[in-house]
């Protein structure tokens, strides 16, 4: 297990990262679902005005904001593994501190271990990238699909471990956050069979383009765009969908059921995303994502049955599968390796950003914007709009350039 440069002279390397990639996405994962959906929940339970129940997991997305460049150069520096680890490690941490707060009803102490849970979250967005590292050209859709496709587990245990461990304690959702930290201290130890190595400075441009010259550069700024927007309204919808769920008369196994079916439909399409990249192009695919996403909003404010949930959300994943992994294929190959730490850091802290102000924003369109769930729950997909007109529009202008440009 060397962290030693090696050249791509076959993809054995890379799928052995691949196979590792993959279960931690699955195991590790799962707490991404678990905390998504009684995260709402809990924080509708202890915050003083109903406007600020989404605030938990704003306050992830703002963690993973904020950890995004940190753990992006100590990946640069250090490897993969050592970013991995404090992943998983903030995971534990966050997860212990945000059950001590369900024990003490705080909700101060609750947002404090949501923040932490958010180093988790950033780390699980390197995932992606670290299948890209010693892939072959070829092989680096397929190998991105693969690692985001081992979430189709992560889809089935987080929201059936709520199932079990939700109402397990007298403190409700508390056996929840234990089992969170059990999977982080568990799932860690599978990054000590990762073999990635450092980028190798290059004796050329040992520093890059800076980070103004690479988001000026026109391939890399509409990746970065559609990246963010893919992953904002998936997370605009999908934060406010349990509220919206039991606010409309149903309960919390039907939202968890929801969840299961939107974060299947997000991963079970890895399996074969990379392969349509190939065949199709990826500009093609990141905007079939985008037309699949506008679709989801258009389910969910037909109605609010069961049957409207679960088509809305089914397709919410479906287009952020096609439009995030398109993204992250497109970004992958428009920097080079000694740029990886600036580039991929500053990706996610963009991405994260907008993610964060959409999380912001869902609590308070679902709560506060009409006097019922159904008025909320049309608010939040009404919001996509313009964000689906940023992505589209940009996508259309890269596709349009000439060629010579």
């Amino acid at each position: 297990m060397t962290e030693t440069a090696l050249p791509h002279d076959d993809d054995r390397r890379a799928k052995r990262n691949v196979t590792v990639l993959v279960l931690a996405q699955a195991i590790l994962g799962a707490q991404m679902a678990m905390i998504f959906v009684v995260g709402g929940l809990a924080g509708q339970s202890l915050a003083s005005n109903v406007c600020f129940a989404t605030l938990p997991i704003s306050l992830i997305v703002l963690g993973s904001m904020i950890s995004a460049n940190p753990l992006s150069m100590v990946m640069q520096r250090f490897g993969r593994k050592a970013g991995f680890l404090i992943g998983a490690m903030g995971g534990a941490a966050g997860a212990a501190i945000a059950g001590y707060g369900l024990y003490l009803a705080s909700f101060p102490i609750y947002l404090a271990g949501s923040f932490l849970t958010g180093i988790y979250m950033s780390a699980q967005g390197f995932y992606r990238f670290a299948a890209a590292d010693t892939a072959s050209d070829d092989f680096r859709p397929k190998a991105i699909s693969y690692v985001l496709a081992g979430g189709l587990a992560s889809a089935i245990i987080g929201p059936q471990l709520v199932k079990v461990t939700s109402q397990a304690m007298v403190v409700p959702f508390l056996g929840t956050y234990l089992a969170v930290i059990a999977i982080n201290l568990a799932g860690a130890l599978l990054f000590f069979f990762l073999d990635i190595p450092k980028p190798p400075p290059s004796p050329d441009s040992p520093r890059g383009r800076t980070r103004w010259e690479l988001l000026t550069t026109p391939r890399i700024a509409v990746a970065v765009i559609c990246a963010m927007v893919s992953y904002a309204l998936m997370n605009l919808v999908m934060t406010s969908t349990p509220l919206a769920v039991v606010g409309c008369g149903f309960d919390e196994g039907n939202a968890a059921d929801i969840v299961t079916g939107h974060v299947l439909a997000m991963f079970a399409p890895s399996f074969f995303t990379g392969h349509l990249i190939a065949r199709f192009g990826v500009e093609r695919i990141v905007g079939a994502g985008l037309v699949i996403l506008a679709a989801a909003g258009v389910v969910a404010l037909q109605g609010v049955e069961l049957e409207n949930f679960f088509v809305a959300l089914i397709l919410l994943g479906l287009g952020w599968n096609f439009g995030f992994i398109g993204a992250t294929t497109m970004l992958a190959g428009a920097h080079d390796a000694h740029e990886r730490g600036r580039m991929q850091g500053m990706n996610d802290l963009l991405v994260f950003g907008g993610v964060t102000v959409a999380s912001l924003a869902s609590g308070g369109l679902m709560n506060c914007s009409g006097s019922t769930a159904e008025a909320g729950w049309t608010a939040v997909n009404l919001a996509m709009v313009p964000l689906l007109t940023l992505a589209g529009g940009a996508l259309i202008w890269l596709v349009m350039r000439p060629k010579e440009a």
